[in-house]
């Protein structure tokens, strides 16, 4: 009975969650119904162009215009050129290659092969999101056309009209992002930011005055976390923003999450002192001062907290959380200017690139890859095998599904089975028989296109944890209703596609989240850990003499890195959606890992500063006493990320660490100063050591959380 009673407690708290959830992710903010109409106009024009002038494969111009309108204005406009000659390059391939293997059943199937594995990589690769998805849409689309009993005539007119259907979905997307575009680049995530500080500030404030804290500003705080901030980070790693500025603000946004969260556990005290008022108030001009600084594209004064404690820490201990995390902001904005004001950044490095910077050395890429290949080829193979060419669209509902960045296998599976469902079944079936029927013109049917892509657009401005829903939703009705220019009268053409899309997702599920996988804690706990190594391989760069190597090396480095943070936040949403025994001692992993992350990032930042002075970047020299001193905190700071790493996984401890690590170049700089008075180098050397002081805190800091002695 009390096994029983305990499972029904469990149920209800997890429903209760859900509705929370539900709840707080499909609330109304700031600049989301003007995001849902870019999204609805932009999709309703493609489908009305298509149909009136009777253009093939509109659902491929539609769900494209779906997809990208998500992302910010200044990276749809700017990439269009990329994702339009992609579009070229799609065509030209499948055209090219498919009249060379076309009557060769072998060749033909391996074509179908690589085919797939081409498009796989280039969704993991292709730095241009949008152009990445329009690649591999055409080839997931083009290549099964191939397949058809038809003349050779055919297929090449139908790969064509597939490719002015996309071009279609590109012109029409950057036409209406033009139309409602934002001036400023990144203010679709800076604006997001101080949206956040503003609430904690406000928050702050009532404490400060020593009054009732508004119902409305405390729901406001709660339901920003439980949004999170994982849609600024898609947007960030998916815009083409300098790296500078994508670490920059990644950390940013990172410490910005966590203050948030703090936040909303901060419960009123029944007394405070003086002091303690006053040391809440200042916390908040603190967060007001970075809030405008951000808005105003400035820097704020990196002030230390001057007012005594008093009792606060006792009455309210969060607040000394929340201060130490609006200090690493400021040293975040702080660390990126204090620099360049010595030297301009490594020019070769800030080039834009195609690819992402470790597209041919990370074999993470090869890993997704063949496994999107061997997903798509096991669903190309069976519906062969059984003569089922209908269900067809189980190929393209896995390069869709592959799109998606959600976190933990039960979460991805969770949103793709029931958006297949809702789209498929309830809504693309459901209208086919209750709703099209009743409806004689194109102006019917586009209300009802509006209103479906209208409901799929809001649960697409989701954060990532719910988005693919409506991503799902979208597709399933778009492969249903839009691939004819009639009402379909047979309803098993519609459960054929329906069946195709469930189909894919079965395979994605099977090859992705059973053959490869873990639970989402044990996945973050590895990507933390990699993390951890990555930063003392980082902390022993460069490795090579020659310039050139040694920032491309760095800049790939850095690209792994980053995605690495995101992959640990992304697996930190999954958990959430995990339910069993070890709940609790998950989330507490989940909370332990979450707090340890901004400082990692702080510690990221101040390594790619300290590159520089290691690669002797004009402007960055050192004496060559304080460069080997230099080499030696270097390596005593990778071992201690490698040991940090080590005790994560669960290993004893290896040799006893030195006591000081940072004395030594402390010492080496005093020296120098004393010996060569004559040297302009004191200001730049104070910057240096300032850095190393800040390394020192921070892996410090983790070592007493991890026990590491």
């Amino acid at each position: 009975m009390a096994t029983a009673a305990q499972s029904i407690s469990t149920i209800s708290s997890s429903l209760s969650w859900l509705e929370e959830f539900l709840k707080h992710e499909l609330s109304p903010y700031p600049g989301r119904t003007a995001l849902v109409v870019r999204m609805v106009i932009a999709a309703t024009l493609v489908m009305m162009i298509c149909m009136v002038f009777r253009i093939p494969y509109a659902f491929q111009g539609a769900i494209y215009a779906l997809i990208v309108s998500r992302e910010s204005s200044q990276a749809t406009f700017t990439s269009a050129a990329s994702i339009l000659s992609l579009t070229g390059i799609g065509a030209a391939y499948l055209l090219a290659s498919a009249s060379l293997v076309i009557s060769v059943p072998t060749l033909h199937l391996l074509w179908v092969i690589t085919s797939f594995f081409l498009g796989f990589y280039a969704i993991s690769t292709i730095k241009n999101f949008a152009a990445s998805s329009t690649f591999a849409i055409m080839i997931c689309v083009g290549v099964p056309l191939w397949d058809r009993h038809l003349s050779a005539e055919t297929n090449v007119e139908d790969t064509l009209w597939l490719c002015l259907a996309s071009a279609i979905g590109v012109v029409v997307t950057v036409a209406v992002e033009v139309l409602f575009s934002r001036i400023k680049p990144g203010e679709d995530i800076v604006a997001g930011v101080a949206e956040r500080l503003a609430a904690v500030q406000n928050l702050l404030a009532c404490f400060a005055e020593d009054r009732p804290v508004d119902q409305l500003l405390q729901t406001n705080v709660v339901r920003l976390t439980m949004v999170g901030t994982s849609m600024f980070r898609r947007i960030l790693q998916r815009s083409a923003y300098a790296p500078n500025y994508a670490e920059q603000m990644g950390a940013v946004i990172a410490l910005t999450g966590r203050l948030v969260d703090l936040a909303a556990n901060l419960t009123s005290p029944t007394y405070l002192s003086g002091d303690g008022r006053e040391q809440i108030r200042l916390l908040a001009k603190n967060v007001g001062d970075v809030r405008s600084a951000l808005l105003a594209k400035g820097t704020p004064l990196l002030n230390a907290f001057h007012v005594t404690q008093g009792n606060v820490s006792h009455a309210i201990p969060l607040v000394t959380e929340m201060q130490k995390t609006v200090q690493l902001i400021k040293e975040v904005l702080m660390g990126s200017q204090s620099l360049s004001v010595f030297a301009p950044q490594p020019s070769s490095g800030d080039q834009p690139s195609f690819f992402v910077r470790d597209a041919f050395t990370n074999v993470k890429h090869i890993q997704f890859a063949l496994k999107g290949c061997l997903t798509a080829g096991l669903c190309y193979i069976i519906y062969n095998g059984v003569d089922w060419p209908g269900i067809s669209t189980a190929v393209t509902t896995c390069f869709l599904t592959a799109l998606s960045t959600v976190g933990s296998s039960r979460q991805k599976q969770v949103l793709r089975i029931s958006g297949a469902l809702m789209g498929g079944f309830l809504i693309g079936m459901g209208s086919q028989v209750f709703v099209l029927p009743y409806l004689d013109s194109i102006a019917g049917f586009t209300i009802l296109f509006v209103v479906v892509t209208g409901f799929a657009a809001w649960f697409m401005t989701s954060s990532p944890r719910l988005s693919y829903f409506g991503v799902q939703v979208a597709v399933a009705f778009c492969l249903i209703h839009i691939q004819s220019f009639a009402i379909e009268p047979s309803l098993s053409i519609a459960r054929d596609r329906v069946v195709g899309i469930v189909f894919g997702l079965i395979m994605m599920w099977f090859v992705f989240d059973q053959l490869w996988t873990a639970p989402a804690i044990v996945e973050m706990k590895k990507a933390f850990i990699s993390v951890l190594r990555l930063l003392a391989q980082f902390a022993r760069e460069p490795l090579s003499a020659d310039a050139r190597a040694a920032i491309g090396r760095s800049y790939s480095l850095r690209d792994t890195i980053s995605r690495g943070f995101d992959s640990v936040r992304a697996s930190a949403d999954g958990v959430l959606f995990e339910f069993g025994p070890s709940r609790n001692q998950d989330l507490a992993w989940r909370s332990k890992i979450r707090e340890w992350q901004p400082q990692l990032r702080l510690l990221f930042l101040a390594e790619v500063a300290l590159w520089k002075y290691r690669a002797r970047v004009p402007g960055f020299e050192l004496p060559e006493s304080v460069r080997v001193a230099q080499r030696a905190f270097d390596d005593e700071l990778a071992r201690a990320l490698a040991e940090l790493a080590d005790r994560m996984e669960g290993r004893p401890p290896g040799a006893k660490p030195r006591e000081e690590w940072l004395a030594p170049l402390e010492r080496t700089v005093r020296a120098y100063d004393v010996h060569e008075p004559q040297k302009q180098t004191p200001i730049r050397l104070q910057a240096f050591l300032s850095l190393h002081r800040r390394v020192e805190n921070i892996v410090t800091s983790l070592k007493k959380d991890l026990n590491v002695v």
